[in-house]
């Protein structure tokens, strides 16, 4: 597609879409031969037979479901819905660069939040109470400090993971169904509280109820949006695993908790190590690793930063947190009643710091201006 053609209708990337037979790998497949949507639904039946279509695609195609189209604009009409198209400018990136990437996401909250910088959080459905509590812990640690944490709304090590995010920052669902279904049904009520705080996206139309196939489609989603992905139980056959092979492929970071070699969820953690993932017992050891690419969403391009003295996104809050720190490395509650900004301010305050180069960590989570010990 042109980079400089007009957005097409939301209805034409429906009709593509909802057509039997045309997932994301046939719906690229086609754009790259026609060059746009409007061009795919107006070839006529041979061309897209000699494409490689089915005949059942070709008449999906050539007469859509108007129904199926009006009832997925009917729900993209309430509040806090919205579908996003691979030519919308809120369609994230970092979905976009993948191989054969959906073309249309189905969202419920905030859009813009599927572009921050995210870490996928997964594991069993029936983890052990420590792997809960470590999921949640995790969780509510990296959403503290500025990360969106990213699941799969499934039973267990999900579910913790949503639960810990929404402590202190925000979370995003990845859904196997379509948008307006909560699978499992008893995350009802949590889907809800993330869709308030944070967004629910899906590649899957209005009226998609759970089905085997979609929740590895639903995982390569999961990693997708996010630079990396957390696996904290899984036994061997998880589909946790599945998520972090899509991870690898995706050039993401896969990142694994270790556990007892007693302890059968803790195998399949066991293997993606052995495979290359990187073993880590604390959240901080997960930050050091995406340093560098957290620094691209926070960071201003150097041309753009003075010489000397602070960068212009510095605003009086963050030059009172720099006037609190001394020679001596403060604790995070220190820094808190010394400048009585928010827990959660600090936190975030400081992980933009440390990335700009202005303050140090020290161990015991402590922090000093940069240079000074």
């Amino acid at each position: 597609m042109s980079g400089n053609a007009p957005p097409a209708r939301t209805e034409d990337w429906l009709a593509l879409c909802l057509a039997p037979g045309v997932g994301s790998r046939t719906a690229a497949r086609l754009l790259e031969r026609f060059g746009s949507v409007a061009a795919v639904l107006a070839a006529d039946a041979e061309a897209l037979s000699q494409a490689g279509l089915s005949a059942q695609s070709v008449r999906g195609l050539r007469a859509p479901e108007e129904a199926a189209i009006d009832a997925a604009l009917a729900w993209a009409a309430h509040d806090s819905a919205c579908i996003l198209a691979l030519d919308d400018p809120r369609y994230p990136p970092q979905v976009a660069s993948i191989d054969a990437p959906p073309p249309l996401l189905f969202v419920r909250g905030d859009p813009l939040l599927l572009s921050d910088p995210q870490l996928a959080v997964v594991g069993s459905r029936n983890p052990t109470r420590g792997g809960l509590d470590t999921s949640r812990a995790f969780a509510a640690h990296l959403a503290g400090i500025g990360l969106c944490i990213g699941s799969g709304l499934a039973l267990g090590i999900d579910a913790a993971a949503h639960h810990g995010a929404l402590q202190t920052g925000r979370t995003i669902a990845v859904l196997g169904t379509g948008p307006d279904r909560v699978y499992p049904a008893a995350h009802r009520e949590l889907a809800r509280r993330i869709a308030e705080n944070g967004a629910l996206v899906t590649e899957f139309p209005p009226g998609t109820g759970p089905r085997p196939g979609h929740f590895p489609r639903r995982n390569r989603l999961i990693s997708a949006l996010a630079l990396g992905t957390l696996v904290v139980e899984a036994a061997p056959g998880s589909g946790s695993l599945i998520t972090a092979r899509y991870a690898a492929e995706q050039g993401r970071e896969v990142f694994a908790i270790p556990g007892s070699i007693h302890n059968p969820l803790a195998r399949g953690c066991h293997i993606l190590i052995r495979q290359g993932a990187k073993l880590v017992d604390s959240a901080d050891q997960i930050l050091e690793e995406l340093v560098p690419q957290l620094a691209r969403f926070t960071m201003p391009p150097a041309a753009d930063a003075p010489p000397d003295g602070d960068p212009p996104e510095l605003d009086a809050d963050y030059r009172q947190l720099l006037d609190c720190m001394g020679h001596d490395p403060a604790a995070p509650d220190e820094l808190i009643a010394r400048s009585g900004l928010s827990a959660q301010s600090v936190s975030s305050m400081l992980l933009l710091l440390e990335l700009q180069g202005h303050v140090s960590s020290h161990p015991g989570g402590r922090y000093s201006l940069r240079g000074r010990s």
